[in-house]
């Protein structure tokens, strides 16, 4: 066989180029959108979704504490500093850490500061009320009770998870 016998045609030249170039931007385009796909699955992540909240178990009390903690929230490839906030008190054994969000209209509750409802949570947004467990009072805005965070308790350090909702 010579040369001349291998020759490759203009419109194969053609064929061949253009399934390159196609090849190479569908490559393009796809690469990027398996990446982000596979991503959360490829990425080494933290051991549990748990936050600590620098409150240690022998500083709870039967009385709810405000604690803030600070937590990194990823949306999409934005990551950013995020403060979040609980009520921390003992009932019996059990210490329990409530959402200060109202499930009415998602104000913030306070404790014990409104002088007519004394041991309650109070929303200011539309006078909502709370027990001390959470649960919403009868006749007020709010229809169900506060969510609860999940709580884990690690040397002695409270780290608190996603707040549960409840009701």
């Amino acid at each position: 066989m010579s040369e001349k016998d291998h020759k490759v045609s203009r419109r194969q030249f053609l064929t061949y180029t253009l399934t390159g170039v196609g090849g190479f931007m569908a490559a393009g385009m796809i690469m990027p959108m398996a990446r982000f796909a596979l991503d959360p699955a490829l990425k080494v992540g933290a051991e549990s979704d748990m936050v600590p909240i620098n409150l240690h178990v022998d500083e709870v009390t039967s009385e709810p504490i405000r604690k803030n903690f600070q937590f990194e929230q990823v949306d999409a490839w934005y990551t950013s500093e995020v403060t979040g906030a609980a009520w921390v008190f003992r009932q019996g054994d059990e210490i329990i850490a409530l959402s200060p969000v109202c499930t009415h209209l998602g104000c913030t509750v306070d404790w014990n500061t409104n002088p007519d409802f004394e041991n309650q949570f109070f929303c200011p947004c539309h006078f909502g009320r709370f027990e001390l467990d959470g649960t919403n009072v009868a006749g007020t805005p709010p229809t169900r009770p506060l969510d609860v965070y999940e709580l884990e308790v690690r040397d002695g350090y409270i780290y608190l998870g996603r707040p549960i909702r409840r009701g």
